[in-house]
């Protein structure tokens, strides 16, 4: 299924928009599920991590859609964005926020139809795995080849990833099961580790190309070492 957000403060064109989507799910035999936001702050007060695509409109009045961007690029490093725009010198500052393109009002089903063609054939081509967590701030979709490590903190779990740090209400136990087969590799009670992140092992100790330290268990260094030689194995 593919879940598209329209966020435009002009109920009229959401209409219109959400009808042209409509058609193309028909045309292509794609199970689309459109969800409306009538506000950039609406947006990110309410995100979902489960939308694929957003069509954002750059002019609001609450809370533009660059500034909406910004907010969603923090909870969400890959979710599609195209900025819905009338003059064409606002779409170059969206490409600062990872932007697939950005469409010109008013919007015809050609144009539309090109750009989720070309949006469902990078999702083909590269489906990078990801995570979603919440937490008491909101749902997060974390690349999983951002994640350098997690570890217990304060009865939770703390996401240490390139862009920040996240807290995640689910158990260890519980993020072992998710995670494995992924690449990470569990290396004491209290840390699970991205094995792609990882310079080298030093007896108890495991240094990131980060330069940080995590530590080995002596009970779990077997086993992590058998884990990393296999990784690094297929790597070779």
């Amino acid at each position: 299924m593919l879940h598209i957000a329209i966020c435009d403060d002009e109920k009229e064109f959401v209409r219109h928009l959400s009808a042209l989507i409509r058609q193309y799910g028909e045309e292509t035999g794609q199970n689309i599920r459109i969800t409306a936001f009538y506000d950039g702050m609406e947006l990110t007060e309410k995100y979902d991590a489960s939308i694929d695509l957003i069509f954002l409109d750059i002019q609001m009045k609450m809370m533009d859609g660059l500034h909406a961007a910004g907010h969603i690029r923090q909870m969400d490093g890959q979710v599609g964005i195209i900025f819905l725009t009338t003059l064409a010198q606002y779409a170059l500052e969206g490409y600062r926020y990872n932007a697939a393109n950005y469409l010109l009002k008013p919007l015809k089903y050609a144009r539309l139809k090109a750009e989720l063609d070309q949006f469902s054939a990078r999702r083909q081509r590269d489906p990078a795995p990801s995570l979603v967590i919440a937490n008491d701030t909101g749902k997060y979709r974390i690349p999983l080849k951002s994640i350098r490590y997690l570890e217990t903190f304060n009865r939770n779990l703390m996401f240490h990833t390139e862009q920040e740090n996240i807290i995640c209400y689910k158990s260890m136990k519980e993020m072992e099961r998710e995670l494995c087969g992924q690449g990470f590799a569990r290396c004491h009670t209290s840390f699970i580790v991205n094995l792609f992140y990882i310079k080298g092992v030093r007896k108890l100790e495991i240094e990131l190309i980060t330069g940080e330290i995590i530590p080995i268990s002596q009970p779990r260094r077997k086993e992590f070492m058998e884990c990393l030689t296999d990784y690094w194995g297929d790597l070779l």
